[in-house]
């Protein structure tokens, strides 16, 4: 008995894959009891440079070969975007084969029809390498968390984020001096939307959230905050506070009956808290279950390798699955037989701390006039601090933490502050005290 294995695309993590396949096939086929099998990999260009030499007659650019090929049992998705990715996936589960996937994207958008599908077809789409690489949370909140009612989860999903942002911390840089070192080492892409605007932390928070509470949250319906504003003057008063910033990710289940909470911007954080020390490219989930109380888990969270190894992990688990469980049995693509549609609570509802930087003109009552704002919109203030800029200017930082406030409140408070003449500038970090 032989897996036969189908690649779409052979990129950097297909390459990745491809070598791991090949390197280790005597620790996989001493894990499973029988081979598995590279057969076919479908590329756009046959001449393209390759991190990995592909076997002679491994690539092809008919998909055919490997989508609806009777002799591949398990399609590998690992071209990345909406289409032709969905088409491809939708047409391999109705040909029979399963699928193992590292798009988040298409899982979070598409992940519904994709769900359906693979239940009609009675066939298995695996996705543990589209969350956090080499981490096994997929596998945690299926299977080892199985027996709880998940109360949180929150992390830091994106290693491109974290890797900037350590940078602005540790050396103070500018975001943009950051950035471009992240793409100098090639953590970055050379167009970096996606991960500095925080999108792809945030798929990859819908895909979670919907593993632990059974709700597939709309991307349109998350509050999602990139790191595009930071400046290296609210990493110095994180510091000063006692945090440190990070691009967090939450999700909470308020109680059994309430809204699930789901949001991703950067937080200041106690600077003594695991998360805090998750620096570099590495990634970070935690999760807090009701009888398992708080898991902690951490690991590359990208890389040829790392996604390579929780690509071949799934396909592994497919292989054995596909032989010993009846079609009829096959446990559901999200850990749910049934996902419900509920609709995310409102940002506007989120109770928070909250850290406030203004540019005020320096002159009495100015200080009194912005507290009056705040008590006006149920705001209290736990700590101030003023600092001046320079000699030649009249115009000096203002830096405020508030106690927990509505969301709501605050950004009428704010808007109210915006037309006075004695602010020129004001910068908004929400604060998580983990309580």
């Amino acid at each position: 008995m032989i897996t036969n294995i189908g690649l779409l695309g052979y990129g950097h993590v297909g390459a990745g894959v491809a070598k791991l396949i090949k390197t280790e096939s005597e620790l996989l086929g001493d894990k499973l009891g029988w081979p598995i099998r590279l057969k076919k990999a479908l590329v756009r260009d046959l001449s393209a440079a390759r991190n990995f030499e592909p076997e002679p007659g491994l690539l092809t650019t008919n998909p055919d070969e490997v989508v609806g090929n009777p002799d591949i049992q398990v399609v590998c998705e690992l071209m990345g975007g909406l289409e032709p990715a969905r088409t491809y996936i939708l047409k391999a589960l109705e040909a029979g084969q399963h699928v193992v996937t590292a798009n988040k994207a298409l899982l979070a958008t598409h992940g519904m029809e994709i769900i359906n599908k693979a239940a009609e077809a009675n066939r298995d789409v695996m996705f543990e390498a589209a969350v956090a690489g080499a981490i096994p949370v997929i596998r945690t909140l299926k299977e080892g968390l199985a027996a709880n009612r998940i109360q949180s989860l929150c992390g830091i999903l994106n290693g491109t984020t974290n890797y900037i942002i350590t940078r602005m911390s540790q050396n103070n840089l500018s975001f943009e001096d950051a950035l471009r070192e992240a793409q100098e080492a090639g953590y970055a892409e050379a167009d970096p939307a996606a991960d500095v605007e925080g999108l792809d932390a945030a798929h990859k928070l819908a895909l979670l959230s919907a593993l632990a509470y059974g709700v597939l949250p709309k991307i349109s319906e998350m509050h999602v905050e990139g790191i595009t504003k930071l400046e290296p003057m609210d990493f110095a008063f994180a510091a000063e506070f006692g945090y440190v910033i990070k691009l967090l990710a939450v999700s909470s289940l308020h109680d059994a009956q309430g809204p699930l909470e789901v949001r991703l911007h950067p937080a200041m954080i106690p600077a003594g808290h695991l998360l805090a020390g998750v620096n570099g490219t590495m990634n970070a989930i935690m999760i807090k279950g009701h009888a398992s109380g708080d898991i902690f888990l951490s690991g590359r969270g990208a890389g040829m390798m790392p996604t390579a190894s929780s690509v071949v992990g799934d396909i592994v688990e497919v292989a054995r699955t596909h032989q010993i469980v009846s079609s009829s049995l096959r446990p559901p693509l999200l850990g749910w037989r049934t996902l419900k549609n509920d609709v995310v609570m409102c940002m506007n509802e989120a109770n928070l701390n909250y850290y406030l930087r203004f540019r005020v003109f320096d002159k009495p009552g100015v200080l009194s006039s912005i507290s009056g704002v705040f008590g006006r919109h149920n705001i209290s203030l736990a700590q101030v601090i003023q600092k001046s800029q320079s000699p030649k200017t009249d115009w000096v930082s203002l830096v405020v933490l508030t106690h927990k406030a509505k969301e709501r409140d605050l950004l009428e408070a704010l808007a109210e502050l915006k037309t006075m003449d004695t602010i020129d500038d004001m910068r908004l970090i929400r604060v998580e005290e983990f309580l």
